[in-house]
């Protein structure tokens, strides 16, 4: 039996209704609310959201210790910062179905007045977010500063980040890729989504990156490799990930993702990362997401 089937987890649906559900059917879920949130305002970045879903599901629902009341200084909690916002679909539905904020607010996705905001911000006080993260190139340095904190604060808990590959042409990446190397921030795992695509195209065309795992291990960093819509893989590596920690060095994972994952005609196209689907789109992309834990 493969491993992922025998992840259980005890889970929330309905106030006092319990239900068990395993990483993949959560996935499946989260990536039903992607395609409905993103086509209820025909606005939204849905397909490295639909490529990271196994990662983030991984983290919020088996690795990371984390508080749904959600308190800011996070003492003895593992954080986790978003990057590369623009995949906050994503990010809204593991918090909602976290249990930090209602499902139902997934509805207001977008909309005016609205916490869930097209780019995770803090102005609106939304349970989960710590840092707004719109502009692509900020959140490793976040990530920096608060490993740095719990380092300095003797709180032995983890801080993980994700990141885009398109993203990794900001120059202040680089900086703090640098920083969290020189101060050994052992503490600190950071996750680039390996897609090979951004909006103007392949990352190849737009602006090469060469060998990724190899530039940041020239930077001091241990790395690793994932297959990153293998919730398998995803749970083995960062299982391996945890046990590198307190070893004198930050730790990236090359994750390595399908954009669009899980809706056929979204799958490897670079146009998906800012386009909502129609209805018949909509339709289609749901035939192919199975319902495991009830739509918002």
């Amino acid at each position: 039996m493969p491993f992922r089937k025998q992840i259980l987890y005890n889970f929330t649906l309905i106030s006092s209704v319990f239900i068990m559900v395993t990483l993949p059917e959560i996935s499946s879920q989260v990536r039903r609310d992607i395609v409905r949130m993103v086509h209820g305002v025909q606005s939204g970045h849905p397909g490295g959201s639909l490529g990271c879903t196994d990662f983030v599901t991984a983290l919020y629902f088996k690795f990371m210790k984390h508080d749904p009341s959600f308190h800011m200084d996070a003492v003895d909690e593992d954080l986790f910062f978003l990057s590369n916002g623009h995949v906050s679909p994503l990010f809204y539905s593991v918090l909602s179905r976290s249990g930090y904020f209602p499902i139902s607010e997934l509805s207001t996705f977008r909309k005016l007045n609205s916490r869930l905001q097209g780019h995770p911000a803090t102005h609106e006080h939304l349970p989960g977010v710590r840092i707004a993260s719109g502009s692509l190139g900020q959140g490793l340095s976040v990530a920096c500063g608060a490993a740095m904190a719990k380092r300095l604060n003797g709180d032995g808990r983890l801080v993980f980040s994700l990141h885009g590959d398109g993203e990794l042409q900001e120059g202040q990446i680089w900086e703090a890729v640098m920083f969290a190397a020189h101060h050994k921030l052992d503490n600190l795992i950071s996750a680039v989504d390996w897609n090979g695509q951004q909006i103007d195209g392949p990352t190849e065309k737009v602006m090469s990156l060469g060998n990724i795992r190899q530039k940041f291990e020239s930077f001091g960093w241990a790395t690793l490799e994932m297959q990153g819509n293998d919730m398998d893989d995803v749970v083995a590596v960062l299982e391996k990930a945890k046990t590198m920690t307190g070893q004198g060095k930050p730790i990236a994972l090359m994750m390595h993702t399908t954009m669009g994952k899980g809706v056929d005609f979204m799958e490897n196209d670079h146009n998906w990362h800012g386009v909502a689907p129609n209805d018949e789109q909509l339709s289609k992309a749901l035939a192919q997401l199975p319902e495991t834990m009830g739509d918002y």
